[in-house]
């Protein structure tokens, strides 16, 4: 299975970055790791292996990327605004870097990539594709968490506003909003260990006030926030939302 490994300097993030594909062919997909992921943990959690069929269909590439905001989040870097602004730049270096590298990687200068992500990866999945739905064309997320305010001390700052669905969403409208209609999100979420499926509803609720076409998949107590869960749902799900073999 043919797997790239990428790396440069993001003046964006200030840091070097990595992105790794796995694929030959196939929709391009985006799948954003954990909080404290790196572009290679969905390979070491066994995640590619349970994709592989997808991928020797030629159905599907898998890219993905360092959790940069994640770990700053996670970590307590800086201040409030500090962090804030790591993840509006995250979100940035993902629109103007990441997707124009997989548009070239792709050969095609105008196609459309698949978010998707389990835990912080599915919050930022569903951001991506609610700030940018001209470059995105559907979000899979899985045990999303979508409230970040736990991570804040004291202020909720204007990049945290610009990258949080939970907070920006009810105020789009216009061209924006027309375009992100046209878009799909699926949410998947078990009901067992550490799981809160009161995350899914919630967030689902509000794209279905905006009109956002999006569906709720609630998977039972059996299935816990963890890896076993999401390479189960994963496979599942890309087999809907990326188009047959021909």
């Amino acid at each position: 299975m043919a797997k790239i490994n990428a790396k440069w300097h993001s003046e964006r993030l200030r840091q070097e970055v990595q992105v790794v594909r796995w694929g030959h062919m196939g929709t391009p997909v985006l799948l954003f790791p954990t909080a404290g992921g790196d572009a290679e943990e969905i390979e070491r959690f066994l995640m590619i292996d349970a994709l592989a069929p997808l991928l020797e269909a030629k159905r599907a590439k898998i890219y993905s990327i360092d959790s940069v905001a994640g770990r700053t989040w996670i970590q307590g870097e800086g201040d409030d605004h500090h962090r804030g602004r790591t993840q509006n730049q995250f979100h940035e270096f993902i629109y103007r870097e990441v997707v124009p590298a997989i548009r070239s990687d792709c050969k095609d200068p105008n196609v459309e990539v698949v978010a998707a992500g389990a835990s912080i990866g599915a919050y930022n999945a569903l951001a991506v594709l609610c700030r940018y739905p001209d470059v995105f064309r559907s979000a899979i997320c899985l045990s999303g968490t979508y409230n970040l305010e736990r991570f804040i001390d004291r202020e909720k700052t204007l990049d945290f506003y610009y990258s949080s669905p939970l907070h920006f969403l009810g105020d789009l409208d216009g061209a924006h909003l027309e375009k992100l209609r046209k878009r799909y999100v699926l949410l998947a979420s078990g009901q067992g260990r550490a799981e809160d499926i009161g995350e899914s509803w919630r967030i689902a609720h509000l794209l279905g006030s905006k009109g956002i076409p999006n569906r709720v998949d609630p998977w039972g107590a059996d299935w816990h926030h963890d890896w076993p869960t999401w390479r189960r749902m994963l496979p599942q799900y890309l087999d809907e939302f990326v188009p047959k073999a021909d």
